[in-house]
């Protein structure tokens, strides 16, 4: 009896370490793995500013998930995958990337991808309009040398800015890829998590790479400030995306309007359709460039738009307050240097501002790190004699010369570092150690300013961005000058596909045929 019952538990034990082991193959079959990598950012190649590495504020491993609310570690996404994250690096806009820069990140990202692969799928998260040092297409480069480290077969989701660019190359080696549909990005982290379910999904099933990714370049460039989907035609336009996406044989639909600021061949819109159905990829993707294609005429300025002088003019005339100045030519979100001293100069210059006691105006912002050190110095309440702005991008003004009181102090901005409000006459200007953009309340209210009460706000910025839409009573867009000027006739591109429209306005209707791609493993 000790014999067999011995050898009856012995063929238990084998059995259930059988059950245990092919168990355990389920669960690891059942969870991917999956990579996360990318580099975001939008850089102008008409601002002599350069962007170095640190403004990346690169992100490594677990901190990654810090960045996607939908990633939290009880969230239904995170358990469905064994996630590897790599390096994510983003930037706020600005000039061109240094090649030192890239390079570094670029061999970072490579060595933690061979470091923890194999892989059965890459979240590659990019804004699409990068612009390096002597590179053309960088994100193409980017997922072509991630190609060459994780292999042709592993399956790439890839999610962009709308204001992205998309080569050839860069739809040849993603599989799925997708970008906003709103401008301003309100749908930024629904985006990115519909690229991430695509990929889950499309590893879970076993359906892998979709049979068919047609691609089609529209020869239109036009800025955000003209193509938000607030207002027609942009509205009607990408209204149309979301239906086009959820047809059966369709995995996504996506719409760029390209980057207008920078001078590379893939600077305009291009319209992608991923799926397994052949006629309805083909046949989607070319009725959304055909619509593009016919409204582009009907684009306009998301605001009013004038001079500056015609706006602060109606600013002051006005009895809507607070009534909002857009210096969009210098536009930090959007790639401009940031420091331009031009419009504060003009507004400096003004006799209704001189007095204390005039109209009120809230400039927002300048850099300068001097003055911002010599204000810590003096203490809120200080007199400040002091100069700020124009170290990168002089071609329009020199530094603006402040004199005033010092009102405010703020310490440890995650872009600005350190941030003080300067009062001269009438006007309170924002001045910072580092450049930062000015987008909502909390960025006003820290300092002790109040927006709100205030009769003028001038933003360093185009569009704006929904706290701040919300906020204004009245709005202009200034066409004033920097790396991100709004009048793109007055740009001197050398190296875009011509014709363009609106640059070339005349122009023939072009080829919208969908083109299909070759698959990332072919």
């Amino acid at each position: 009896m000790k014999i067999t019952f011995s050898l009856i538990f012995s063929f238990f034990l084998a059995g259930a370490q059988v059950l245990c082991f092919a168990d355990g193959e389920k669960k690891s079959k059942a969870l991917p793995r999956i990579a996360i990598a990318g580099l975001g950012i939008e850089s102008s190649t008409f601002s002599p500013a350069r962007t170095e590495e640190p403004a990346f504020k690169a992100k490594y491993g677990e901190q990654i998930f810090t960045s996607y609310p939908f990633m939290a570690p009880d969230s239904s996404l995170r358990k469905r995958a064994e996630w590897l994250p790599a390096l994510v690096g983003k930037s706020l806009p600005g000039g061109m990337v240094t090649r030192a820069a890239y390079e570094s990140l670029v061999k970072q990202t490579l060595e933690l991808l061979k470091k923890n692969g194999p892989y059965d799928g890459l979240y590659f998260d990019i804004h699409g309009a990068m612009s390096v040092e002597g590179l053309d297409d960088p994100e193409g480069d980017l997922i072509t040398r991630i190609r060459e480290v994780i292999g042709k077969k592993v399956l790439v989701s890839t999610c962009m800015d709308l204001h992205g660019n998309v080569s050839w190359r860069l739809a040849q080696h993603t599989d799925l890829i997708t970008c906003y549909r709103m401008a301003p990005h309100e749908d930024a982290m629904e985006s990115k998590r519909r690229a991430v379910a695509n990929l889950l999904s499309r590893l879970e099933s076993g359906k892998g790479k979709p049979a068919y990714k047609a691609w089609i370049p529209v020869p239109i460039l036009l800025p955000g400030e003209k193509t938000s989907t607030r207002i027609e035609p942009g509205k009607s336009l990408y209204a149309k995306v979301a239906p086009a996406s959820v047809q059966p044989g369709i995995v996504d639909a996506a719409m760029w309007v390209g980057y207008a600021w920078a001078d590379e061949p893939r600077n305009h819109a291009v319209v992608m359709v991923t799926g397994d159905d052949k006629a309805k990829v083909t046949e989607s993707a070319e009725t959304l460039a055909k619509s593009f294609w016919e409204v582009r005429k009907e684009f306009a300025f998301v605001a009013p738009t004038d001079d500056l002088k015609g706006a602060l003019n109606k600013a002051l005339a006005s009895d809507k307050h607070p009534f909002f100045i857009s210096d969009s030519g210098d536009n930090p979100t959007a790639g401009g240097a940031g420091d331009v001293t031009w419009t504060i100069t003009e507004i400096l210059k003004r006799p209704e501002f001189r007095n204390e006691n005039g109209p009120s105006l809230i400039y927002a912002s300048i850099p300068g790190p001097e003055l911002v050190e010599a204000a810590v110095k003096a203490g809120v309440g200080g007199k400040i004699d002091a100069y700020a702005g124009a170290k990168v991008d002089a071609r329009f003004a020199p530094p603006i010369h402040l004199v005033g009181t010092v009102e405010a102090i703020h310490h440890g901005d995650v872009n600005a570092e350190t941030e003080v409000v300067v009062k001269v006459g009438s006007v309170r200007v924002i001045v910072t150690k580092k450049r930062k953009p000015y987008h909502k309340e909390a960025d006003f209210t820290r300092l002790g300013l109040n927006p709100r009460k205030s009769d003028i706000v001038v933003v360093k910025i185009g569009y704006l961005e929904p706290e701040l839409y919300n906020m204004r009573a009245d709005w202009i867009l200034s066409l004033t000058p920097g790396g991100v000027d709004q009048d793109l006739e007055r740009l001197p591109y050398k190296r875009i596909k011509r014709p363009m429209f609106p640059l070339d306005k005349d122009m023939k209707d072009p080829d919208l045929k969908a083109k299909l791609v070759p698959l990332s493993d072919k």
